[in-house]
């Protein structure tokens, strides 16, 4: 019997990643081999039909590099960032850190992106979910959230998205949109012209402009790898940047726990992840230190599938594991 697969791919404003895990080998867990995975700049330029050609083509060698074939591909699983359109029943991207139509910062004239349709003519059985969202699907199945039912997951990278489980469901909202708190409005603050922080979403003062990994260079005139690397050898500007940065999260996670009341937020992304020894007691504090009656019985913790969750939340969009028909 020929080995089937299911294709994971994850979608970011920075990079595009695939992998292959065997369909017909053990049960599925926070276990299972992620196979031929592959990464590549996310493509921003050419037709509309780039970025999900580009997928297919990263599934296509990463089935040659296992000596498979495309056919042996039972199932795609794609974890995106958002947002995303529902357009005649199938969703369009509008990243606006990918699609330059609006926003003007790609160079591009996208203004959406038909993935689930270009994806649907050749792989009919698929699955997409908002980046965020399948993070938490994995999270909830086989990481850090096991045994919640009020949770959720931040993703603090390129981008800040949220996954939000509430009396064990998932929210997802009227066009799946639900968790996008990167567009959560938490501040004011100036970037080094002096000029106010825009996202490319067009809000001044949301968490995404101020704190993200692609708002940072703007805000303080230097790429967030260089800010952390700075602030861990003790510079003291370099500290006070990440206090600001840590505030304007903290004021976010906050917010998801007083509306949602959430006993556990886990937490992952480039930027968290890389420097989590520096930002996480930042962020508990941040929260913690807020209204008693929303914080008692709150945890935050880092993700429990590390830099893996989104190639586990693509696999979980695809199973639906545990929770899409709940």
């Amino acid at each position: 019997m020929k080995v089937t697969y299911y294709a994971c791919v994850d979608i970011g404003g920075t990079k595009v990643a695939v992998s292959l895990v065997a369909a017909n080998g053990a049960p599925i867990n926070q276990h299972t081999a992620l196979l031929a995975k592959r990464t590549e700049p996310t493509i921003k330029t050419g037709a509309h039909t780039a970025l999900p050609r580009q997928m297919i083509r990263m599934i296509d060698e990463a089935c040659t590099s296992l000596h498979a074939t495309r056919a042996q591909v039972v199932g795609v699983g794609v974890s995106s960032c958002g947002p995303f359109l529902s357009v005649a029943g199938q969703l369009e991207l509008v990243a606006s850190n990918i699609c330059g139509g609006k926003s003007g910062l790609q160079n591009n004239d996208w203004h959406s992106i038909a993935l689930e349709r270009e994806l649907r003519k050749v792989f009919p059985v698929l699955q997409i979910e908002n980046d965020a969202v399948a993070a938490l699907l994995a999270e909830v199945a086989w990481g850090a959230l096991q045994g919640t039912r009020h949770a959720a997951y931040i993703t603090w990278s390129t981008g800040i998205g949220a996954g939000l489980y509430v009396d064990g469901r998932v929210l997802r909202g009227k066009n799946g949109n639900a968790g996008h708190a990167g567009h959560m409005i938490v501040g004011d603050a100036l970037c080094v012209h002096n000029q106010a922080l825009v996202c490319g979403c067009g809000n001044v003062g949301d968490v995404q402009s101020q704190a993200a990994g692609s708002g940072i260079p703007k805000r303080f005139g230097m790429p967030s790898a260089d800010l952390m690397r700075l602030a861990q050898s003790g510079d003291k500007e370099a500290l006070r940047h990440v206090d600001l940065l840590c505030e304007d999260m903290a004021r976010a996670l906050y917010n998801l726990t007083a509306v949602l009341d959430l006993e556990r937020i886990a937490l992952g992304g480039s930027v968290f992840w890389h420097n989590q020894a520096l930002l996480l007691p930042r962020l508990q504090a941040g929260v913690m230190r807020r209204f008693p009656a929303m914080t008692q019985g709150l945890t935050i913790v880092p993700a429990g599938l590390g830099l893996d969750v989104a190639n586990y939340g693509a696999l979980a969009a695809l199973m639906g594991a545990p929770l899409r028909e709940q």
